[in-house]
């Protein structure tokens, strides 16, 4: 999710839901050390529980990266092992690491010695022409006695050659029941699915069949009100969800945007990430056309998301208000 889930997003997000775990876009190691970028690490104690994900493959500037997380209020930092996109490839640190468990845990060993958090690695279940059977069980193995006990397992294969990043996510089919047999195999280690899941149901089904949880990436970013108002009631047992309509997680936005632009940022930054919040609703589509046409221009403020509102008939029928 790289260049999607960042703090404004996972601000938004939160507003709809109080128990998922978000997770920042890929942050590499290399970047906050020797780059200097620690604003990558900024974000608001509202979006707690939040793991910061790492990339790399240097164990000592992941330790030193661990080590900022913790000062910066982390209590989680993934390791991530998944990602095929071709600027991972080429700094040796992604999806290609499955073909180096030996590394990977010296780094998860070094990033836990650093500071005390959970430390966890999202992983695919093999790459290239590993044969999943046997790579995934001897990785989850290696790393595991490195001292990581969470692990979440995008049931794909990844190709690193010959597929781009998309077509890694829709090409290589599906395998749960590898990832089955891993959590059956391992059964001390918090085993969580990731890969094609797309809708609440789908991820009761998945736990029901003993995972101990499901991680869903672009589903609910574009579909934000179909996954994460209905998360906590639903998949947490809540009481009740935090908010009842698209219409309140807009309105919940209105003064983090305010203080957004009052202290200079742009409006677009932040509803981007909105675009989707009635998806499937009517009036997605002036909603849309709205914030893509004006939330660009200078001066910008929450005017714009009151009235890319105003032309969202209310879902309940309360009340009809078009522009």
């Amino acid at each position: 999710m790289m260049d999607w889930t960042d703090r404004h997003c996972r601000y938004f997000h939160r507003t709809m839901s109080r128990r998922v775990r978000l997770y920042t876009e890929m942050v590499t190691a290399a970047a906050l050390i020797r780059g200097g970028a620690v604003h990558l690490l900024d974000h608001d104690p509202f979006e707690h529980p939040v793991a910061l994900q790492l990339g790399g493959s240097d164990p000592d500037e992941l330790a030193a990266a661990t080590k900022l997380a913790h000062e910066t209020g982390y209590k989680e930092v993934n390791l991530n092992v998944g990602c095929p996109s071709d600027r991972v490839q080429s700094g040796c640190f992604g999806a290609v690491l499955m073909e180096r468990p030996e590394l990977v845990a010296e780094c998860v060993a070094a990033m836990a010695e650093a500071a005390p958090l959970h430390v966890s690695v999202k992983c695919r279940i093999g790459v290239d022409d590993q044969r999943p059977e046997d790579s995934l069980p001897s990785f989850v193995d290696k790393v595991a006695s490195a001292g990581v006990s969470r692990f979440i397992i995008h049931a794909r294969k990844a190709w690193l050659k010959g597929l781009s990043p998309k077509e890694n996510r829709e090409i290589p089919p599906l395998d749960y029941g590898l990832v089955r047999s891993i959590k059956r195999d391992f059964p001390h280690l918090f085993i969580e699915i990731n890969g094609g899941i797309t809708s609440l149901d789908a991820v009761r089904e998945h736990l029901g069949e003993g995972f101990d949880g499901v991680m869903v990436g672009r589903a609910a970013y574009h579909t934000p009100t179909d996954i994460l108002m209905r998360a906590d009631t639903r998949i947490f047992s809540a009481d009740s969800d935090p908010l009842d309509r698209p219409h309140d997680a807009a309105l919940a936005m209105l003064d983090y945007i305010e203080t957004h632009c009052s202290c200079g940022g742009r409006l677009h930054s932040v509803t981007r990430h909105m675009l989707g919040l009635f998806a499937g609703k009517p009036g997605a589509r002036h909603w849309r056309r709205i914030l893509s046409q004006e939330a660009h221009k200078d001066g910008a403020g929450p005017e714009v998301v009151e009235k890319a509102l105003m032309a969202v008939p209310e879902v309940h029928g309360a009340l009809s208000a078009t522009a």
